[in-house]
C-alpha cells in the first residue's frame, strides 16, 4: 500500500494568510501615498466642500506628484470610492460623488 501525501486545506470560514496585507494594502496607500499627503481622516468628512477643498489643498502643495493637481485629487478621491466599493453605505457614496463635483468647481473644471 502506498502511502499519499495529505495537502493541509485551510478551515471553513478563516482567512487565508495573504488576505489580511491585502485589506491593509489600500489603508497604506490611502495614508501614506506618494502622490498626495491627505490630512487624517478626510473620508470621514461629511462635508463635500471639506473633502474637495482638503484635496485641493494636498494636491497643490504636493511636489510629488506626476499629473496636475486636479488629476491627483481627482484620482486620490476615485481610488478611495473603489476601494471601498458594495462595503460603502450610498450616504457615504453620496457624499463623496457629490464632492467630485466640488472639486471639478474648486478647480474650474466644467461638470
Amino acid at each position: 500500500m502506498a502511502a499519499t501525501k495529505s495537502v493541509r486545506q485551510p478551515a471553513k470560514g478563516r482567512a487565508r494568510a495573504g488576505a489580511r496585507t491585502v485589506r491593509r494594502w489600500s489603508r497604506d496607500v490611502t495614508e501614506h501615498s506618494d502622490a498626495l499627503d491627505l490630512e487624517p481622516h478626510l473620508f470621514a468628512s461629511d462635508n463635500p466642500e471639506e473633502i474637495a477643498a482638503s484635496l485641493k489643498r494636498s494636491a497643490l502643495s504636493s511636489r510629488r506628484r506626476k499629473g496636475t493637481a486636479f488629476q491627483s485629487a481627482m484620482s486620490m478621491l476615485n481610488f478611495y470610492i473603489n476601494r471601498a466599493g458594495r462595503n460603502l453605505p450610498k450616504a457615504r457614496r453620496a457624499t463623496l460623488e457629490q464632492a467630485k463635483g466640488q472639486l471639478r468647481k474648486a478647480f474650474g473644471r466644467p461638470a
